[in-house]
């Protein structure tokens, strides 16, 4: 059994602490005094916190009746959790919520946005009671669910996107890897400017969810031990008692995966506490799990304990709760004391925060360039994009596959960007992104928490939500990788990533067209390439030759506004060394340009991308009045001038045609008729599999043909 503090202090000052005392008595009345002052300390704090917790509970009941919209349950449930984590246990500083060694909190449970909008106002965070009332509504600063700081809100103290169920605690492993790799990176013998913990709190549907498991095999395999995950046990789902779909024992389930594990009351303030602590202290190599049971939408008579709970049908009972809680009637009432508390815990994490600004300037002073590195890093500042593009070699005229291209130039980025990491879903040896002399990232064997390349298993799903973690921590810039038809198992975090605004990610995806080959229709995408151009902010960059391969990393690097897919093929394909190498980088980086210009009046405009630019060339070689161009970006041509667009397509050729080895449809935004693959292909090599469905030279000539 475990004994709080408080309860210690309790018991000694009921019995009378002298009592306890063999020694003489002024000395045991000085200790005395001294011990009842400690305890008078932590009583004070402990019904701070506790009426922290009650008016955290007051605030969103609050909103959420405003709002007519919402879930109460967790707010109202996790209460001495948050006051527990933002009054005692994590190191911020709202003053400066970009601090880098800041402790992060993601609330896996988005739907319980009350909860963090509440603790981020009581925190001291640039939060108004204004925007609490204005939960949910146009333009606050507090939507349905936590978002990430992007173009549409702004909110301080929001680390992460959260709302699909399990990513925010698949995320929080990838801001895990992110720590442990900046310490094992810019920490010296002599300084640590890095060591603080990523807390994530989560219900039973983010450890439904199967990418949890995923991620969770992942972070205790390379001993993660400063993540901490709380887990919000209340029996409760959406539809019915948890009961009903769920009967595992989960601890036993973390043990196995390699986590330190507890249980307990998540209503006891002093349990919660000391158990946060001891999990803060434990540096064993193992993540920790803390099973937090509690009572779902706790403080409502009326629906607490149920899946009634989950939602905003406790409105109509608020008014009781508020007042069965202690509540005034005042609504989004905040005591004076709460507030002094709390400026009490700046006070405490400013001291911390002062310090560590100390150990920083030495550090800065003792290792200028690395200091220059991370900061670099931080402001996400690299060299421009036109300076990259020409401090990378030309690539060579010889016939290539794209990730072969890739792999040559992701050595180079490796090299100008020094916060450039990568990975891969168990696929390096084919999608070619290990970074030569990187190191491999991770605990035992060859790894070391340095290392650049992060092995993810076969866990595309975890994959995608540990890179958006690296992404969201504000250090590196992570790729990763796996064949473009498995895509569809981390599309999820790329839609997220795309919504996040998350440029510091991109996804590396190879195999990408019918000419797979051999494998089949079921490693064959066809529908995967447009699917992806769909998601709005993702850069979907298909090059057609090597040096397209070169635009396209360095634009994965540069852009500012959200993440690249990088779609990489598996066949070798020609280069078009009638154009300069320089032409067809700068026309790559404008998402589209002309490959080969016309000889005569303009007639025919052909629009090709990837693999089926060189099919494009060749029927267009005979042709004088044909012009092609290739389109390896169709977002980035899109955002490009209406001038520079019409000098490409200009709209007075009608007469076009697309082609490229997927299905059709988007293209007749650019073309009447398009050359495709509206089926699913076929076990062949891959030359017989592209020319039976069309996409050859000849094929095209005579859709040309066709056209007159």
């Amino acid at each position: 059994m475990k004994f709080s503090m408080l309860a210690i202090a309790a018991t000694a000052l009921a019995a009378g602490v002298e009592s306890f005392s063999t020694v003489s008595a002024p000395r045991a009345m000085r200790q005395a005094s001294s011990l009842k002052m400690g305890a008078a300390t932590e009583v004070d704090k402990a019904a701070a916190l506790a009426t922290a917790a009650n008016e955290a509970r007051g605030l969103a009941m609050d909103s959420i009746a405003a709002a007519h919209s919402g879930h109460m349950g967790l707010p109202l449930g996790c209460a001495e959790i948050g006051s527990v984590l933002y009054g005692s246990q994590m190191q911020y500083n709202p003053k400066d919520t970009q601090w880098i060694n800041r402790d992060r909190f993601i609330l896996s449970a988005g739907h319980g946005s009350m909860f963090l909008y509440s603790w981020l106002n009581l925190a001291g965070f640039d939060l108004s009671i204004e925007e609490l009332k204005n939960f949910r509504q146009h333009h606050s600063q507090t939507p349905g669910h936590p978002e990430f700081p992007n173009s549409e809100h702004t909110t301080p103290g929001i680390e992460c996107t959260t709302g699909p169920l399990g990513a925010g605690v698949s995320n929080a492993v990838g801001f895990a890897v992110s720590e442990k790799m900046a310490a094992a990176k810019y920490n010296t013998d002599e300084h640590k400017i890095f060591g603080h913990h990523i807390f994530a709190l989560a219900g039973d549907g983010c450890f439904q969810e199967g990418i949890s498991a995923e991620a969770a095999q992942f972070a205790a395999h390379e001993k993660l031990d400063n993540l901490i995950i709380l887990y919000d046990s209340n029996e409760v789902t959406l539809d019915k008692m948890a009961e009903y779909t769920q009967s595992e024992d989960i601890i036993k389930r973390y043990e196995a995966y390699g986590f330190e594990t507890y249980e307990i009351d998540g209503h006891d303030l002093a349990v919660v506490e000391e158990t946060i602590a001891a999990a803060k202290a434990s540096d064993n190599g193992k993540p920790k799990f803390i099973k937090c049971n509690t009572i779902i939408g706790k403080g409502m008579e009326e629906t607490e304990g149920t899946n009634a709970a989950h939602g905003e049908a406790g409105v109509p009972y608020v008014d009781k709760a508020r007042a069965a809680i202690g509540l005034p009637e005042e609504k989004w009432y905040v005591s004076q004391g709460t507030r002094d508390f709390f400026a009490g815990v700046q006070e405490k994490n400013q001291k911390i925060y002062d310090d560590w600004q100390s150990t920083y300037a030495a550090w800065k002073e003792a290792n200028p360039a690395m200091a220059s590195e991370l900061e670099d890093a931080v402001a996400d500042k690299t060299m421009p994009a036109e300076d990259m593009l020409a401090a990378i070699p030309e690539m060579g005229g010889d016939a290539e596959a794209t990730r072969v291209s890739g792999f040559k130039v992701i050595q180079e980025i490796a090299k100008l960007v020094p916060n450039y990491i990568s990975g891969s879903a168990d696929l390096h040896g084919s999608t070619r992104n290990y970074i030569n002399d990187g190191g491999n990232f991770g605990a035992g064997f060859d790894k070391s928490y340095a290392g650049k390349n992060l092995y993810f298993g076969i866990r595309e799903h975890a994959m995608g939500a540990i890179l958006n973690g690296i992404a969201y921590h504000g250090i590196f810039k992570a790729s990763g990788s796996t064949f473009l038809v498995f895509v569809d198992y981390l599309r999820p975090t790329i839609r997220v990533a795309s919504l996040a605004e998350l440029n510091r990610v991109s996804y590396i995806l190879t195999h990408d067209s019918i000419g797979v080959g051999e494998d089949g229709p079921t490693h064959q995408p066809v529908e995967t390439v447009p699917g992806l151009r769909v998601i709005p902010n993702l850069d979907v960059f298909r090059p057609a030759d090597a040096e397209e391969t070169v635009a396209a990393y360095v634009s994965s690097v540069t852009r500012q506004e959200g993440p690249t897919a990088l779609i990489l093929s598996r066949q070798n394909l020609s280069q078009n060394t009638a154009m300069p190498a320089a032409e067809r980088r700068a026309g790559a980086m404008k998402g589209a340009y002309i490959a080969k210009k016309e000889t005569a009046d303009l007639d025919l405009i052909i629009i090709a991308t990837g693999s089926e630019v060189q099919h494009a060339l060749e029927a267009a070689a005979d042709m004088p009045g044909a012009r092609v161009v290739s389109m390896p970006c169709v977002e980035l041509y899109e955002r490009q001038s209406d001038d520079y667009k019409e000098s490409v397509l200009p709209s007075s050729v009608t007469k076009r045609i697309a082609m490229e080895a997927a299905v059709t449809s988007a293209w007749y935004k650019y073309a009447s008729k398009v050359v495709g693959v509206d089926r699913f292909g076929f076990s062949a090599p891959g030359d017989i599999v592209m020319k039976e469905l069309g996409m050859s030279a000849d094929n095209l000539k005579a859709e040309i043909a066709s056209m007159n």
